[in-house]
């Protein structure tokens, strides 16, 4: 009977939760739960992250905040321009796509900016998290929402790891509002999705439509609860 509860159950720590269903001793408090969603560029990790939230997550945005701390006057301000030259300038602010330009054709220069940017973002992830439990108690749940959860180790902060799988195609195809070859660029310097898969605890495909990811996150939502609220023996 317990078969119809997995799902693409990846990692040993997962497994070993998954007992006979009449011993099950379930714990009436359970505590608060992280859990980190990551994917390939264009994935929908972000969209899937909307749907947990939807479904009484705290959402996490780890682009959001990678915007927030390269803005005038903030923390990693200066430090990027004196790196990256007044050219990525425009009236003054950081413009995102002229520093996209200087650091996705040259892997160290991304690599400069990543030491930069993902210490600042990691602070503020767990900033965001003390506050989120302060305001909503120890037994909230929290989804962070970070296309580098797996590269930065921002998922030694979560309990599980998500990962959004869309083919190369299919990511094209609903980008087409970008330049291809830069979303190839991208997808070349991001960790393989094969690897991403291999660390995950769950998959949630995305080729086919919203109600086709919809069902899948309703059903991860599910298992997390379960995992959740098992107490030990």
């Amino acid at each position: 009977m317990v078969d119809r509860f997995l799902f693409q159950i990846q990692q040993p720590k997962m497994k070993e939760i998954w007992h006979n269903e009449c011993g099950d001793i379930w714990d009436k408090n359970p505590k608060c739960l992280i859990i980190g969603i990551t994917g390939s560029i264009g994935s929908g990790k972000t969209t899937a992250a909307k749907l947990f939230s939807k479904h009484g997550y705290n959402r996490i945005d780890a682009d959001e905040i990678g915007h927030q701390i390269i803005t005038k006057n903030s923390a990693a301000y200066k430090r990027i321009i004196n790196k990256f030259g007044i050219g990525i300038l425009d009236k003054n602010n950081i413009n995102r796509n002229r520093l996209g330009d200087v650091v996705f054709n040259d892997n160290s220069k991304l690599k400069e900016l990543n030491s930069i940017t993902h210490p600042l973002i990691i602070n503020e992830i767990k900033n965001q998290i003390k506050k989120i439990k302060q305001k909503c108690g120890n037994k909230t749940k929290i989804v962070i929402d970070a296309p580098l959860l797996l590269e930065t180790k921002t998922e030694n902060l979560v309990d599980n790891v998500v990962v959004v799988r869309c083919d190369k195609k299919n990511i094209l195809k609903r980008n087409k509002k970008y330049p291809r070859e830069k979303i190839e660029r991208i997808l070349k310097l991001q960790m393989p999705l094969d690897e991403k898969i291999k660390r995950a605890d769950f998959v949630i495909d995305n080729n086919k439509d919203l109600g086709h990811l919809e069902k899948q996150v309703k059903d991860v939502i599910e298992k997390l609860d379960m995992i959740n609220r098992r107490g030990k023996k």
